[in-house]
């Protein structure tokens, strides 16, 4: 029976010394969202299920993704990885648009278990933190960026979709 990240050791792998406990609570946040649910020899999460409910889901799973970002940013994670997660993030939430392959997509992907594994491996711990104040401003600005694009790109191919099938039919 796989172990969720509560079930497991509270130390990292790598070291004896204990896990960070935002480090922890990113863990778990990821691995509901993207490996909580088996089927079969696979295991996906709440992110592409929630993926299905049209526009609500993908922005939920786009808020989560964000969280994991931000948390990662406080745990004073370097700016070039903080980059390379929401590149993640974006491209999980912008294939996640596509109605059916991208919710296929968002379960193989599983952006949060990617950025979480990021996370891991530029951890410091004796890294100072980042200020919450300048983050939370970046993160809330980008977000917004991210979410406008990714509304852009969902009408752009309901509208298409519209136009394939609604010729189809005349």
């Amino acid at each position: 029976m796989p172990r969720s990240p509560t079930s497991a050791s509270r130390t990292s792998p790598a070291a004896s010394t204990p896990v960070h406990p935002r480090l922890r609570r990113l863990q778990r946040v990821a691995w509901v969202l993207d490996r909580s649910i088996p089927l079969g020899k696979y295991r996906i999460g709440l992110d592409p299920i929630l993926g299905l409910i049209p526009g609500i889901g993908d922005s939920m799973g786009l808020v989560m993704g964000i969280y994991v970002i931000y948390e990662s940013a406080r745990l004073g994670v370097p700016a070039h990885v903080l980059g390379r997660m929401f590149g993640n993030v974006a491209l999980e939430a912008g294939i996640g648009t596509v109605p059916v392959l991208g919710d296929i997509f968002d379960a193989a992907w599983q952006a949060n278990m990617r950025n979480v594994r990021l996370a891991e491996r530029h951890f410091d711990p004796n890294r100072r933190p980042r200020s919450t104040a300048r983050l939370a401003a970046a993160v809330i600005i980008i977000g917004l960026l991210l979410a406008a694009l990714i509304v852009g790109l969902a009408v752009m191919i309901l509208r298409g979709l519209w136009i394939l099938f609604s010729g189809a039919w005349a």
